[in-house]
């Protein structure tokens, strides 16, 4: 089976390159200077600089020609994959599609899986899902995702084809349970980087984190997830790893709104239209997710990181 990469963001292109290594493989970009100034350079210098293109990578701004593949890797924002998909439908239609974009689509409440089953119904998909940052993947190091498919057959498929020399993937039926996973740690990765940026230290960021867990296996089982899923890659892995690091654009937006500094408006972050998400679906379920609750009003200027903290500690005293 042919794969072929569309969106040629960071992981776009480390997923692209890596996959390189076993064969062709067709890189799509939504501009075409973008497109033909990464032909020309052979890396991509806006999100990877630095990096070469393997010979095997091509990349262009034609979807109809990257949708010949058999498998097409969607590789775009959360908040964009309906869209993307609504305007490219003739050309995805038939082929097996697998969103590699982790959150909650702000007006719906859906994921990504549910969002690909509304928009294109019939079609047989999956989520590539996990702990992993795009340079890491690209520079060949060692990484392992989740690969949730509801369909065993195709998920056993799929993880043959998509597993590399430095890629792992792990199979799981629960999209549910992987799918949640990967979007509400980015919710708590912008708590713990906004408690970090304002001084609070290491013992409050590991108390935040463990109690975010906590609302993301809660929120899990309401919603049919298997408990083993969020203890997984998809969910504690990835939750430690985006918590942890600067490299996180959830972590690094949650760093400025701690420190009060600017951030930039042209970096995606999926954490706050997630968190935003959440809350609702919290208050709609009548659950309590006070932290992801608390996100979305912060990343919304409607509390400071005093005042959230201060709400946070403020709660009644329970059991944990």
């Amino acid at each position: 089976m042919s794969v072929a990469v569309l969106g040629s963001g960071a992981f776009g292109t480390a997923l692209a390159i890596s996959l390189a290594g076993k064969g062709p493989v067709t890189l799509w970009s939504r501009s075409p200077e973008q497109a033909r100034q990464m032909q020309e350079t052979r890396e991509n210098q806006q999100r990877l600089p630095g990096l070469p293109l393997p010979e095997a990578l091509s990349v262009t701004d034609d979807l109809d020609q990257a949708s010949q593949s058999d498998t097409l890797l969607l590789a775009v924002p959360m908040q964009k994959l309906r869209g993307m998909m609504s305007d490219h439908a003739a050309a995805l239609r038939g082929r097996v599609l697998v969103a590699c974009c982790k959150g909650i689509e702000l007006n719906s409440g859906l994921g990504p899986m549910a969002v690909m089953a509304e928009t294109l119904p019939g079609t047989r998909t999956a989520l590539l899902t996990g702990p992993s940052f795009a340079q890491d993947i690209a520079r060949g190091l060692p990484t392992a995702l989740t690969l949730a498919c509801a369909e065993a057959d195709l998920g056993r498929d799929l993880q043959a084809q998509l597993t590399t020399a430095n890629l792992r993937l792990y199979r799981t039926t629960d999209t549910v349970g992987a799918e949640l996973g990967g979007a509400l740690k980015n919710v708590i990765a912008i708590g713990c980087g906004a408690c970090i940026g304002a001084g609070m230290g290491d013992s409050a960021r590991a108390a935040l984190l463990t109690r975010g867990f906590a609302e993301m296996q809660r929120l899990a089982a309401l919603k049919g997830a298997r408990p083993e899923t969020l203890m997984g890659l998809s969910g504690l892995g990835d939750l430690m790893l985006t918590c942890s690091s600067d490299l996180s654009r959830n972590y690094r937006f949650g760093l400025a709104l701690g420190r009060q500094e600017p951030f930039d408006r042209a970096t995606t972050v999926e954490g706050v239209a997630t968190a935003h998400a959440v809350a609702q679906l919290a208050r709609d379920n009548r659950i309590e997710m006070p932290i992801s609750t608390t996100v979305a009003q912060l990343s919304n200027g409607d509390y400071s990181v005093a005042e959230a903290m201060r709400s946070l500690l403020n709660r009644p005293l329970k059991e944990e």
